[in-house]
């Protein structure tokens, strides 16, 4: 497989930031990063460094500055909402609109840039639905309402409903925010073997960095100064997570790939 044809999403001297009609507020810019069909990427950085803005640019909810965004080869400027809709889903850590909705419900919403008009679900459908279902091993939670599940127990739902989306991308805003730390793993243990046995590229960020050290097949670490782009072995190398933070209280640990309080 060539190179170009096995890239999901690429960015070519992006810059991104806020602009208003008086001025222009680049918080990053120079981010030329590709993310391979079935990885799974973890997004890093300190908190406020723009991980947020990073991903509502590449999902098309905030205008880039400057630069070029492309899905599957192709410049977002030109994809159509339904095409982008069957091409990337995303699960953010907003509150869902309606918590009184079942659970099969919530995941077959997934298919909604498929159905017709009124919405029926064909056999197709429904077999992505409980395929989806299957994967993220919630088939004992399919007829619960959504407000009696834990925030583990929804982060599941969220993730079966991108699936069952069907798109080779699935972007997630912090994903594990309000778990403890073993539904924490969980959770990208999950999505770590999504990617590796349906094949679909997974960016997620995340504060999770030692985790994602461990589990990750690529990463994207933002810095003050710049945006690095690779495998977590390489960026270890290369001393990246060493700026990551002040050195007054914690220190990466190259040894471990984890980060420790100094004493």
């Amino acid at each position: 497989m060539s190179v170009k044809s096995n890239t999901i999403l690429k960015t070519e001297n992006l810059s991104i930031g806020y602009k208003t009609k008086k001025k222009e507020t680049v918080i990053v810019s120079d981010i030329s990063i590709q993310l391979k069909k079935g990885e799974l990427i973890g997004l890093v950085g300190a908190n406020g460094i723009g991980k947020s803005t990073l991903l509502r640019t590449l999902t098309n909810v905030q205008p880039k500055l400057k630069g070029d965004i492309s899905i599957n080869n192709k410049s977002l400027e030109i994809i159509s909402d339904l095409e982008l809709a069957q091409a990337l889903s995303v699960v953010l850590t907003d509150a869902i609109a309606s918590k009184n909705v079942t659970v099969l419900e919530l995941v077959a919403l997934g298919r909604q840039p498929y159905t017709n008009w009124i919405g029926t679900l064909s056999k197709t459908d429904k077999n992505i639905i409980n395929k989806a279902i299957a994967y993220t091993n919630i088939e004992d939670l399919k007829h619960k309402k959504c407000y009696e599940l834990s925030d583990g127990q929804l982060q599941k739902v969220m993730i079966a409903r991108a699936l069952a989306q069907d798109t080779d991308l699935i972007i997630l805003d912090e994903p594990t925010t309000h778990l403890d730390m073993y539904h924490k793993a969980y959770i990208l243990k999950l999505l770590q073997k999504l990617a590796r046995e349906t094949g679909k590229t997974i960016l997620f960020s995340s504060h999770e960095i030692d985790l994602a050290i461990q589990l990750c097949d690529s990463m994207i670490v933002m810095t003050d100064s710049n945006v690095f782009s690779n495998s977590p072995c390489k960026l270890i190398e290369a001393g990246v997570f060493e700026t990551l933070f002040p050195k007054d209280l914690i220190a990466f640990d190259e040894q471990s790939g984890s980060f420790k309080v100094k004493k």
